[in-house]
């Protein structure tokens, strides 16, 4: 009968999945191999498979006749002579190879071994380091080490590894894909998941992570969390889809958010981008899965933060800052019913998008004929002439090759007779409005005319995820934009997809040999923000029921509109309040309806309770601070303690006011 470690060791060579590369340079250096390395250092985050691989390369080892060492790092002490000696054979021994497991344990001792005792090492040695930080970047820049030296990152496993891994452990089918959303290609993850799938789940048919599954991957992934402050913004990463330091000072205004971020990007599961810090996948499910099990209340809470927070930026930030912003705000609801039917954050379209080069438009004209026909392909022409800037590009990151297009139509009422003439959707999202509601002088509609991505065609995935994320943020900004249009070729399937979102005009207008569904919603009714709500909170967007087609959802954001608005003349004069019912008598609308306001918040003073909510109102919209942040210092107040008098105001004043709207003033 086989041993317990040769049956130990075969079954590790049957389950194990991957590492071919650094198996194969391995194998290269056991074999004698003149060009192969003599030393070789893997890192990688927590539950990347370090020390998995290292098990299987000492299995590799011993089947050569190797001699083995095998020392741990968080047990090696601080004494160089006592690592020394542990690991004596290697110096002694010809053919020994010495394997160092969590070497980030013992990280002091690195310059010491590249100077001092690996070269001294037996002949025909081998070491093998493996821990969550990079060397030094002096050993790898170092032209001796440098042709003896292998250093390997350890990346996730790709889809086609989970997926094999998962087959090999007997993980239900019906189950495979939960769990791949979860683990994100982590091997720890994946097989904890396969673990308790073999004992716990027999014919269930869903799947969650266990308690314990979570404590062992929390251990495995991240370690020591120093204090709850810390743990806090381990939370705010988990859910946001990226995590700036302006978002941490904003969601936990009470912290030192410099010290957070600082933390967080040296954590080895995180990834800095230009758009903040991302954790790896398995990372942030855990995260978000533990604190959902844990706290309930707690991942509600930091959640609805996080959407605050993104919504205050769609209204106040820099035109440049928010065309991510509902990008991030769908990502944070992506379990929702109705954003899931429509979005994908796959991770395998890497896409960027480009404004419209002169160059690019043979490609788009190109690619428009091959999905949609000569006449589809002449309209992007058309397009292209008349508003270039209404493009958008979509690049893959690695080749720069473009992939797709989208472009998202602003054309301001009255209708130009060409563009009727020209484009039969556009005739038809017009002719939708005369009957729908007309579109006055002064306002204008937005349609998102071409999405046309050939390796796939108008169905969900990223390119569509951004430019969605463009078209919303673009209307919420938008001056007098009365609707909003999506063009799908596929309409009764976009049409199940949509339904609670956008409206079915029922048009089907043709070009070519193929006919468009043309979906919308009404601006003046429904928002922007009052839309987003109900989108992210799996509920249909209402049909108007208060005063002048006023929700009270909606009526609350013509308010909060208004006043982001106030600086802005032109902008104002267009805001949406101005169709309400107090509003309605005005002789000069736009200069009393400010009067009003100014009044209003003044009121809230009357209650010694509202003082503070009246001089943060005051300060935030009508004192011309530049930015909130300036308001509060204005107040002398910590911008935290600003953000809540803020909101308690807000919450007041849309109250006040929502009573003028049902019932007249006072």
């Amino acid at each position: 009968m086989a041993s317990v470690g040769e049956r130990l060791s075969n079954a590790r060579v049957q389950a194990f999945v991957g590492r071919e590369e650094e198996r194969e340079r391995f194998a290269e250096a056991l074999a004698g191999d003149a060009e192969a390395p003599f030393a070789f250092y893997l890192f990688g985050t927590g539950g990347i498979g370090k020390s998995t691989l290292l098990r299987r390369l000492a299995d590799q080892a011993r089947a050569a006749g190797r001699p083995i060492v095998d020392l741990d790092g968080r047990f090696v002490s601080r004494d160089p002579a006592d690592f020394e000696r542990e690991a004596g054979p290697f110096l002694q021994l010809p053919g020994t190879v010495l394997f160092v497991d969590s070497f980030e344990h013992c990280q002091w001792l690195e310059s010491w071994l590249w100077q001092r005792f690996l070269p001294r090492a037996a002949d025909d040695t081998l070491v093998v380091l493996a821990g969550r930080l990079a060397p030094q970047p002096q050993w790898t820049a170092d032209p001796a080490w440098s042709e003896i030296l292998y250093v390997r990152e350890l990346e996730p496993f790709s889809e086609e590894q989970a997926r094999s891994l998962l087959t090999t452990t007997q993980v239900l089918p019906g189950l495979r894909e939960r769990v791949l959303r979860f683990a994100g290609g982590n091997p720890l993850a994946l097989s904890l998941a396969a673990v308790a799938g073999a004992a716990e789940w027999g014919r269930e048919e869903t799947w969650a992570p266990s308690a314990d599954i979570l404590r062992t991957l929390l251990a495995g992934l991240i370690g020591e969390v120093p204090t709850a402050a810390h743990r806090r913004a381990l939370e705010v990463a988990a859910q946001a889809y990226s995590t700036s330091e302006e978002l941490l000072a904003a969601v936990l205004p009470e912290q030192d958010a410099h010290l957070l971020f600082t933390w967080l990007r040296d954590l080895p599961f995180m990834e800095a981008t230009h758009r903040g810090l991302h954790p790896h996948d398995a990372a942030r499910e855990t995260l978000a899965a533990d604190l959902r099990w844990r706290a309930p209340n707690a991942f509600a809470t930091m959640r609805r933060r996080l959407a605050e927070e993104y919504l205050r930026v769609l209204r106040e930030a820099p035109e440049d800052q928010v065309f991510t912003v509902t990008d991030e705000l769908f990502h944070l609801f992506r379990d929702n019913e109705l954003v899931g039917r429509t979005r994908t954050w796959s991770r395998e379209e890497e896409v960027h998008d480009r404004p419209l080069h002169p160059d690019d438009l043979d490609t788009l004209l190109r690619m428009a004929e091959e999905t949609e026909g000569p006449a589809s392909a002449e309209l992007v022409r058309y397009w292209a002439e008349r508003q270039p800037k209404a493009f958008s590009v979509y690049r893959l990151v690695t080749t720069g090759r473009i992939v797709a297009f989208t472009a998202r139509l602003a054309l301001p009422a009255p209708a130009d007779p060409e563009d009727l003439a020209t484009d039969p959707v556009v005739a038809a999202a017009w002719e939708y409005t005369e009957s729908a509601g007309p579109v006055r002088p002064g306002e204008h509609i937005g349609v998102s005319r071409f999405t046309v991505y050939p390796e796939r065609y108008q169905i969900p995935s990223r390119v569509i995820d951004l430019s969605s994320s463009r078209a919303q943020a673009e209307s919420a900004r938008a001056r007098g934009r009365a609707y909003g249009f999506a063009v799908w070729r596929d309409a009764e399937t976009w049409a199940a997809r949509v339904k609670g979102s956008l409206a079915d005009t029922g048009a089907r207008p043709r070009v070519g040999d193929h006919t468009y569904g043309v979906f919308g919603v009404d601006w003046r009714h429904v928002p922007v923000e009052a839309w987003l709500r109900h989108f992210i909170s799996d509920t249909p967007v209402p049909a108007p029921s208060g005063p002048s087609g006023f929700s009270r959802t909606a009526f609350d954001q013509a308010v909060r509109e208004a006043l982001a608005h106030w600086r802005d003349a032109a902008a104002f004069a267009a805001c949406a309040l101005l169709r309400a019912r107090l509003a309605a008598d005005l002789a000069d609308p736009a200069e009393e309806l400010r009067a009003l306001l100014r009044q209003a918040v003044d009121t809230l003073a009357a209650d010694p309770r509202g003082v503070r909510a009246r001089d943060a109102l005051t300060a935030g919209y009508f004192s011309g601070a530049p930015t909130q942040e300036a308001a509060a210092r204005r107040l002398g107040l910590p911008y935290g303690t600003y953000r809540r008098h803020l909101r308690h105001g807000l919450d007041l004043l849309c109250e006040a006011l929502w009573q003028q709207e049902l019932h007249g003033p006072r």
